[in-house]
């Protein structure tokens, strides 16, 4: 691990300015993903700005009948939050499916969303990776590439995005508050937060130099069945192949959002007008573009498969 300054924030605006102030300066929370890939040297920040003291841990209910969780929540208790449980079921159901309970313990609401891809190219420093080198090329095209990505993905880059939790969230419309280095607050919706890679793949997200989340707010329940499936090459410590979080109301219309397929949780809400028709017609749009590899094809016939098995427990 290469060596770095270290300071500790007294508010956001603060944290966010002194990230701002120096080339090179990462925020750190519960450090489960930027820790390791300290060690690893494919994160080498020249400072650390602490931000665990910024009493950003709370969820609270807001005016318009949604929840408002800091971003130093923790995912154990927003997972066992009891309103979140009521009232957003699926994301309980993703965030308990992802990790193991020693690191969502300690893991954090925006640190989740933050967590970088979990592409072996990207791991090996050996290999090129236009991600961790912008301009070195990819590894993974013309590699293995069983895990990566079928849809959204460009000639740069074919890694995934690889949470869970953020794919309740897109399907829940929930928008990820932030403050910059001069204290402006903004809204992002969380379908416009996370970015396609393009030709910038190391640019993940659409935050701004030194910006900090400082929330992710959820609007009102949306009511129905609240379920998530995800399948992977074995059953603990390992990331989706392909996670499909939706909602099911009664009559079988509903939302649905993927992960594991794309850079981003991948939601088409034009194709949820199919749902009553059958997973085969939902996701005959949400991948009309996708772009396999002869590795991950698969994944297609394996999204519609998994799609299908939540309706019919959904049914049931």
């Amino acid at each position: 691990m290469k060596a770095f300054t270290y300071e500790r924030a007294q508010s956001p605006a603060q944290a966010a300015a002194a990230v701002a102030r120096k080339p090179g300066a990462k925020f750190l929370a519960g450090g489960t993903n930027l820790l390791d890939l300290m060690k690893l040297q494919i994160e080498t920040p020249t400072h650390l700005v602490d931000v665990q003291d910024l009493k950003l841990d709370r969820i609270e209910e807001t005016a318009e009948g949604g929840l408002r969780i800091g971003a130093l929540v923790r995912n154990t208790a927003l997972a066992s939050d009891m309103r979140v449980r009521r009232d957003y079921g699926v994301l309980t159901k993703a965030i308990v499916a992802g990790a193991s309970g020693q690191l969502r313990n300690k893991a954090t609401t925006a640190g989740n969303l933050l967590q970088r891809t979990r592409c072996p190219y990207f791991y090996d420093t050996n290999q090129p990776c236009n991600k961790r080198q912008p301009g070195s090329g990819c590894g993974a095209i013309g590699g293995v590439s069983r895990q990566l990505g079928v849809i959204g993905v460009s000639d740069a880059c074919i890694a995934t995005y690889p949470g869970d939790m953020a794919v309740a969230l897109r399907l829940l419309d929930a928008h990820v508050e932030t403050v910059d280095p001069q204290g402006a607050v903004r809204s992002i919706p969380i379908g416009e937060f996370h970015r396609l890679w393009g030709d910038t793949p190391h640019l993940e997200t659409s935050l701004k130099r030194g910006e900090l989340i400082t929330a992710v707010t959820l609007p009102r329940p949306i009511g129905g069945r609240h379920l998530y499936h995800k399948v992977r090459d074995r059953a603990s410590y390992a990331f989706a192949l392909v996670s499909v979080a939706a909602v099911i109301h009664p009559d079988g219309s509903g939302r649905v959002a993927f992960g594991g397929v794309a850079p981003r949780p991948w939601r088409v809400e034009a194709a949820e007008e199919a749902m009553p028709r059958g997973a085969q017609a939902v996701t005959a749009q949400v991948f009309a573009e996708a772009r396999p590899t002869a590795d991950n094809r698969f994944k297609l016939q394996l999204a519609t498969r998994t799609l299908a098995g939540v309706m019919a427990e959904a049914r049931a």
